[in-house]
């Protein structure tokens, strides 16, 4: 049956925290991983809310995470910031069964969408945050924590006087770097080339990584094997578009 849309449960609501009042004229906005859109959850995505959400959709705490409660066994630990519609996240989570994937995404469409691909596929190495991934940074993640994170075209924010809404910026990158196990890896994949020049250049700018692409590349990586294309990045490329891979590793 095709899925149509439908109001959300009430399990189903985004969570209060993420919503925040509007600043103060003159008070600068904190960066936050997400842009807020609006959307309705389809029947299926409604119903893996449902069905599986209570084992794989945990609640924002500013605690410190214990992955190994969380996940109910030792592995090492990704962090995915921001993962849309959930198509590359339960593509890798299934390549990599003997990894934890913890992923924060706050667009209810989304995170139904992959609750429901966690269910359709029966995957168990994914859980999921409905929570500002700033906030998760800054609460639940200890210091060398991560084994790695990824963050797969993040908002550009293409025009000039919006660049200081990115998301990538040398305090967030400081942040993730403290919380990477040494030899773990930071990921980012972008489609827009003045964001891919920018990442480069803080990721590159940061102490504690190290760049795994050669000089002679550019400094940007070939695409991990594990990064799938989607439709959005296939439709993309068909139309001359390119895509940059950046992968650092913490030192």
């Amino acid at each position: 049956m095709t899925d149509t849309t439908s109001p959300l449960p009430p399990s189903a609501l985004p969570d209060p925290s993420t919503e925040g009042a509007a600043a103060e004229p003159g008070t600068p906005r904190n960066i936050r991983s997400f842009v807020r859109r609006t959307g309705r959850t389809t029947v299926g995505q409604a119903k893996a809310f449902a069905d599986v959400g209570p084992q794989f959709l945990l609640p924002y705490a500013a605690a410190p995470a214990d992955f190994e409660a969380m996940f109910q066994r030792q592995a090492p630990t990704i962090l995915e910031i921001g993962f849309g519609m959930g198509e590359a996240t339960a593509h890798i989570a299934a390549l990599m069964p003997e990894k934890n994937f913890l992923c924060c995404e706050v667009h209810t469409p989304g995170v139904g969408a992959l609750l429901k691909r966690i269910s359709e596929q029966g995957l168990t190495n994914i859980r999921i945050l409905q929570h500002d991934a700033v906030e998760v940074i800054d609460n639940m993640l200890a210091p060398a924590s991560l084994d790695g994170v990824h963050i797969f075209f993040p908002d550009p924010w293409h025009k000039k006087r919006h660049n200081k809404r990115r998301l990538i910026q040398a305090p967030l990158v400081a942040k993730l770097a403290a919380r990477l196990k040494p030899g773990g890896y930071l990921h980012c994949a972008t489609d827009w080339q003045p964001y891919a020049e920018q990442i480069l250049e803080v990721l590159a700018a940061e102490p504690l990584l190290r760049n795994t692409a050669e000089a002679s590349q550019g400094g940007y990586a070939p695409k991990p094997a594990y990064r799938p294309l989607t439709k959005f990045e296939n439709r993309g490329i068909k139309l001359g578009h390119g895509v940059w891979d950046v992968v650092f590793t913490r030192v």
